[in-house]
């Protein structure tokens, strides 16, 4: 049988417009999608949109609309930018589907029928950023540190409540050592959360209208965190065909929501008597000459800029070069030239252009190309950054440095060193694309076109420098 594979990305809130910090997520996950599609494996990739919740309703009243035509607006946005980029998931999932809210209600009964349920009183300072409550050690001068130009709201309020502590309990062998958690610091961190962490966590909100009713309690809704973790799951349920690839094989988020995803995710899905996923993967986040990325600073980056300065394969190797896999990593514009113009304009395009015109009229013989198991390795880890480095490293570089030596330009069209030359040269160069062909899809698929077979004079795909 033919290997299946499941990666998601998170599903974003709908309260905003895509930024750069959703691209790295669904960009890096689209990679990852991409590698075991080459390696062929059948492969199920879920990206979305989460659409409930008070921070919902109040964008949407903010716009004179109701919550759901305030979603039915954003959500496009979400799926338009991830076409420019390329994304090539395979179904894009939105909270307010009834097929989903149908798995959401069902997966709480069962979690109530096992006993893991109850009703108390909460208390405590919600971030309507987060959609969270937070904890002391949580804050940085009593603010949020996700929104710290925003509020924290004092909530009180009958609730209901995952017994999260019972379930951890029950399942020592998974909270001792989460090890479906990477990377490792992050691992650590929510290993250290777990051991200070002295509640549980609540389910449902009572005057929060925008979301899905309790099925035993319709006076309360479901908490959107709830809702929408279900989705990695609900999926499976009603997507045509998706059933057998449940458990995910790797959840991809970044390290501000893994406590839900590395913990509460794994509470809910053990209280239901589910499988877990096989991983959860948290990276870090970008920031912009040394600050972090926010509307009020005027320091977002929207993928649509990118794509218009960079074109789509250039922006996804950037992506890709920056991603941000156990620090955050600091990105300005002036950056990612200097990135495009070194890695791309001066090297591989500029290489490309050189070997095209050098090589015009050679027949290339197609040779079945193995993609390295180290650079997998790299692939299946996220550690994106050093895996452009290492295609570079082994091929692009070294394809370079003995062209300024050999100078097949002096010698004759029908020498044999010229000829050996630029053959031994195509073929690395085609090896090269290959392995990148997962992060620069098109701009790989062109190159490899072009030079598997007679090379003729054309146009062949070049990155000019900016």
């Amino acid at each position: 049988m033919t290997k299946k594979f499941f990666v998601t990305t998170p599903i974003y809130y709908v309260n905003d417009v895509p930024h750069i910090g959703h691209a790295c997520t669904t960009i890096a996950a689209d990679i990852l999608a991409r590698s075991h599609r080459q390696r062929g494996e059948e492969v199920f990739f879920l990206t979305g949109t989460d659409e409930h919740g008070a921070k919902i309703a109040q964008a949407a009243e903010k716009e004179g609309l109701s919550p759901l035509e305030f979603c039915d607006k954003i959500a496009p946005q979400f799926e338009e930018n991830w076409k420019k980029l390329d994304i090539s998931y395979d179904y894009f999932i939105r909270t307010t589907n009834p097929e989903h809210e149908k798995v959401v209600q069902a997966l709480i009964l069962k979690i109530k029928e096992n006993g893991y349920i109850y009703d108390a009183t909460y208390k405590g300072w919600y971030c309507v950023g987060c959609e969270a409550f937070k904890t002391p050690d949580e804050l940085v001068d009593g603010k949020c540190v996700e929104h710290p130009n925003k509020d924290l709201e004092w909530y009180e309020e009958k609730n209901w409540f995952l017994n999260l502590r019972k379930v951890i309990a029950d399942n020592p062998t998974v909270f001792e050592k989460l090890a479906y958690s990477f990377p490792e610091n992050k691992r650590n961190e929510m290993l250290g959360k777990i051991k200070i962490m002295e509640n549980d966590v609540s389910i449902s909100r009572a005057n929060v209208k925008w979301g899905i009713p309790i099925p035993w309690d319709t006076e309360q809704t479901v908490y959107v965190w709830f809702d929408a973790l279900i989705n990695y799951y609900s999926a499976t349920r009603f997507v045509d065909g998706k059933a057998e690839f449940w458990p995910a094989d790797v959840h991809l988020v970044g390290k501000g929501i893994n406590w839900f995803h590395s913990v509460i995710w794994q509470g809910m899905l053990l209280a239901a008597g589910i499988d877990i996923p096989k991983k959860v993967f948290a990276h870090s986040h970008y920031n912009t000459a040394g600050q972090k990325m926010s509307k009020s600073l005027g320091n977002v980056i929207a993928p649509f800029e990118l794509v218009n300065k960079f074109g789509v394969d250039a922006t996804r190797y950037m992506i890709a070069k920056s991603f941000p896999e156990n620090d955050d990593s600091d990105i300005t514009w002036e950056k990612l030239t200097e990135t495009y113009n070194a890695d791309l304009a001066n090297n591989l395009g500029n290489l490309v252009s050189r070997l095209a015109a050098l090589a015009e009229g050679l027949e290339i013989d197609k040779k079945e190309i193995k993609i390295s198991i180290e650079y997998l390795e790299k692939i299946d880890n996220f550690a994106l950054p050093s895996a452009c480095e290492w295609v570079f490293k082994n091929y692009i570089d070294p394809i370079n440095q003995k062209l300024n030596e050999v100078k097949p330009w002096k010698l004759e069209a029908n020498d044999p060193v010229r000829i050996t030359f630029l053959k031994e040269s195509i073929g690395n160069l085609l090896i090269a694309t290959h392995h990148l062909k997962p992060i620069m899809p098109n701009a790989a698929k062109d190159i490899i076109e072009h030079f598997e077979r007679k090379i003729e004079k054309k146009q062949t795909p070049v990155f000019a420098r900016i």
